[in-house]
């Protein structure tokens, strides 16, 4: 008697459902071919963003780099005849204003409006060489979550298609991986271009940074040349 009650009371009280971890790795690999493929499409764009950042990241810093006393050492130069001091002291500095610097030293002689030209095109040399690859980052910024929701279309049609075949049977199991796919590949599509974009604003606010450092000390070396002697 004692165990027929216990047999009820085991079938009467219900089952407590087991909680299921789900990795990333797990999320990956259910999503099916389709979403494999584009996640690892994301994987290989956020690579390419985070080299072109860092490697934009130093160079601009180093670009950045200037001596607070350089004005005043050209103007030091200059205004005693020292041009050659002045050519060695911009090429020691290294940076693209010292180099438009030496450009429009090395046009002292001529007239003021070839030396202005002469500053305009190295600083529009200097600028492309700044800007080199970031426009990059904003066609990730911008691929990456087309990329994502292509992922989602996709897992939709899986998804269709296998209830199309459930032959009026739905089971959730049947939409797992075109829910995986959908889900997966959206929020990845996300992550790298919300990353590519902030890091493509930052290098652009530190490249607007570097271009008004070296027409500051291009105007002012033209104020130089109009000095009276």
């Amino acid at each position: 008697m004692l165990q027929d009650s216990t047999a009820i009371l085991q079938e009467t009280v219900p089952a407590v459902p087991q909680e299921k971890s789900l990795s990333i790795y797990d999320l990956i690999m259910d999503g099916g071919v389709g979403g494999q493929v584009i996640i690892a499409l994301l994987l290989v764009l956020l690579t390419v963003a985070l080299y072109i950042y860092f490697e934009r990241y130093f160079a601009i810093k180093a670009a950045s780099k200037t001596d607070s006393n350089f004005m005043n050492k050209i103007r030091d130069y200059v205004s005693h005849g020292k041009l050659d001091s002045a050519k060695v002291l911009c090429a020691q500095s290294s940076s693209p204003a010292a180099r438009l610097i030496e450009k429009g030293i090395s046009r002292i002689g001529k007239p003021l409006a070839d030396i202005n030209t002469a500053i305009e095109n190295a600083g529009r040399l200097e600028i492309y060489k700044l800007e080199k690859n970031v426009s990059v980052l904003a066609t990730i910024a911008g691929a990456a979550p087309m990329l994502g929701f292509l992922g989602t279309v996709i897992g939709m049609i899986i998804a269709i298609h296998e209830i199309a075949n459930a032959g009026g049977q739905l089971d959730i199991k049947l939409l797992s991986a075109g829910l995986y796919t959908a889900m997966t590949t959206t929020v990845a599509g996300l992550i790298v271009g919300i990353i590519a974009y902030i890091q493509y604003n930052h290098l652009v606010v530190r490249t607007n940074k570097v271009v008004y450092e070296m027409e500051a000390h291009s105007v002012e070396f033209l104020d130089l040349l109009n000095e009276p002697i």
